[in-house]
Formats: structure tokens, C-alpha cells, sequence
């Protein structure tokens, strides 16, 4: 096995990269990446684990971060206070992460591609005079990675999956518990009531709106950094990246734009990547509607088989038929 490091994921053909990030999910695809590039707040680099006929075995994005705005990425309150590293292993965003290693694999040449995974995250980290971590690991990912690392994992937060059975939105509420059937069609009859004119847009047809209402869904969560200025560029960086991938569902009341979910369809799930609504003009289930039901919908046409909904408000994520499981650290001593 051959290890390298290349400072761009378009020095990997798309195809080949995403043959191992299908089943990892949206944060390690290769046009995410290759957007999170952009970010000045970080240099990225990959580790490539191939075989003797060039086939690539496994894979790494390497952050290494130079001022870190998002205060769920900072070792600092995570982490045992003698870890500070600075190299992020893996997806430095979206709160989900993991190795990438080619399907089919078996676990001897596994473990030995994740042992050259680890050793190139060292060989940064050390170039750095840092050392290096994976920030919302997988059970999974986890599982398979602590056995090389000093320490336990740190576990961070849960996280929440929706599986969605069938074929519409009728199969998904027949699979929840009655009283949360009762529950969904309520919000749903009440929502709709309300008059508001709903619509599907791209991220880039709706960016500086969407970006008043995050800046004041960030702020009212104590995240002062998050202006309207700064939440306005991430999301037009975001469109300029994702294109025509980065759906919105949003609610207008006449011009005024009164909360958006902004998701991604990607491999077998969507995946819900901002939602924020105006909690100066509440209408009945908006929150509910823009995070959960309107998606659920738009997964179902097309042809996705399980809505992401990320970390906190997990009981009422539980209560929309999640299936919740640990996101977890680990950090190299070394």
C-alpha cells in the first residue's frame, strides 16, 4: 500500500473519491469538499491509501485549522484539557464523520489502511507542531478506529436518522406510533391553514433572505460571531459550490420569507442542512413543517429512503420516528 498526500479533492477523479464516500454521506462527498476548500479559516489536504495497481483503498480529508469559528469544532470544552490539536481528520463539517475505506474490504486491509490514515494525520500534525483529531465520529467509524488511538472516545452528542419506509409521505406516517400520527396530521392541517405560500428554490434564488433569518436563528443560540454579513456569504459560498444541489423549502408570507430548510439529496438520504424561521411573525408548525414534513416529502419524490436531522432536539426527533446513536472523538496523543 501507497500513501500520498494531495492538497486539493479534485486531484481525485470524482468517481473514483465517491466510490468510497457514497456510503459516508454528504460531509466527505467530493463536491462538498471541494467547496469547503474555499473556507480560509483552514488548509485542506487528503491522505490517498492506494495498491500497487493504483486503486484507491482509502481516503482522508486533513484540516489543518488556523482560527475556528464554530464553537462545536474547537477541542477546547470537548476534549480533556491536555488535547489541543489542530488537525481535524476527516469532515470538518456537518457534524458527521468517518474514514473512507473502498467497499468490500476485507478487515485485515482495512485495519491496516486506517492504521496509514492515522499515520499521515500524525506526519501533518507533527510538520505543524500539533497533533490531530476526528471530531463526530460514527459508532461505527468509531469502533473501528479506537483500537489505534491512546485513550477511550469522547462521546459528543447523539444524532438523529429518520427511515422512511414506502413509497409517500402516508407510508411515513403509518409507521409512527398512533398518537404521533394523530400529532403529524395535526401540525400538518394547521400549518396549512395558515395560508402561507410555500415554495421550492435553489440556494442561490433565495441566499441573502435565508441568510437574515439564520443570522438571527445563530444569534438567538449565542453564536454572536454569526452575522447577517457572515451568514449571508456562507450560504452564497454554499450555492456558488453546491449549485442546483442545495435545495430550499421555504414559507413566504406575501414578500417576507418567514423560515427556509435548506437540504441535500445525497446517495439514499436527505439531508437537512440549516433551518431557521422569523420568531417575530409565528405562524402554527412552522418549525415542524420546514424541518421535517416538507422534506419528508421532497425525499419521497426523490427516492431517498431516509431524512438526516442531525444533533439536539432529539426527543422530538425520536418522537418523528428517529433512531438516534452516538457521535464520538477521538484524539491522538502522540
Amino acid at each position: 500500500m501507497i500513501t500520498t498526500l494531495v492538497e486539493s479533492v479534485r486531484a481525485v477523479p470524482a468517481a473514483e473519491w465517491e466510490r468510497l464516500a457514497g456510503p459516508a454521506g454528504l460531509y466527505l462527498s467530493h463536491r462538498w469538499l471541494a467547496g469547503e476548500e474555499e473556507d480560509p479559516t483552514a488548509d485542506a489536504s487528503y491522505a490517498l491509501v492506494r495498491d500497487d495497481d493504483g486503486t484507491l483503498l482509502a481516503a482522508a480529508p486533513l484540516h489543518l485549522v488556523h482560527d475556528e469559528p464554530n464553537d462545536a469544532y474547537r477541542p477546547a470544552g470537548l476534549l480533556p484539557a491536555e488535547h489541543r490539536p489542530r488537525v481535524i481528520a476527516g469532515a470538518r463539517r456537518g457534524y458527521r464523520n468517518t474514514p473512507l475505506t473502498a467497499p468490500g474490504l476485507d478487515s485485515v486491509r482495512r485495519d491496516a489502511c486506517l492504521v496509514l490514515l492515522r499515520d499521515a494525520a500524525r506526519a501533518l500534525a507533527d510538520r505543524n507542531g500539533t497533533t490531530h483529531w476526528w471530531p463526530y465520529l460514527t459508532a461505527e467509524a468509531t469502533a473501528r478506529l479506537a483500537p489505534f488511538y491512546p485513550g477511550e472516545p469522547v462521546h459528543l452528542e447523539d444524532d438523529a436518522l429518520i427511515p422512511l419506509p414506502g413509497r409517500d409521505f402516508e407510508a411515513y406516517v403509518a409507521s409512527l406510533p398512533s398518537r404521533r400520527r394523530v400529532g403529524v396530521r395535526r401540525e400538518r392541517r394547521e400549518f396549512a391553514a395558515a395560508g402561507l405560500d410555500v415554495r421550492h428554490l435553489t440556494l442561490a434564488d433565495c441566499a441573502e433572505d435565508a441568510g437574515i433569518l439564520l443570522a438571527g436563528h445563530q444569534q438567538d443560540h449565542g453564536h454572536d460571531r454569526d452575522g447577517i454579513d457572515a451568514m449571508t456569504g456562507l450560504l452564497k459560498r454554499q450555492a456558488a459550490s453546491m449549485g442546483g444541489a442545495a435545495r430550499v423549502v421555504a414559507a413566504y408570507e406575501a414578500r417576507r420569507m418567514a423560515g427556509f430548510c435548506l437540504y441535500y439529496h445525497y446517495a439514499a438520504t436527505t439531508w437537512i442542512r440549516a433551518v431557521a424561521v422569523d420568531r417575530t411573525h409565528p405562524a402554527p408548525h412552522l418549525y415542524f413543517n420546514l424541518m421535517y414534513y416538507l422534506p419528508v416529502q421532497d425525499a419521497y419524490a426523490h427516492g431517498t429512503t431516509a431524512l438526516h436531522a442531525g444533533m439536539t432536539a432529539i426527543e422530538a426527533k425520536r418522537r418523528r420516528g428517529a433512531v438516534v446513536s452516538g457521535l464520538y472523538a477521538l484524539a491522538d496523543t502522540t
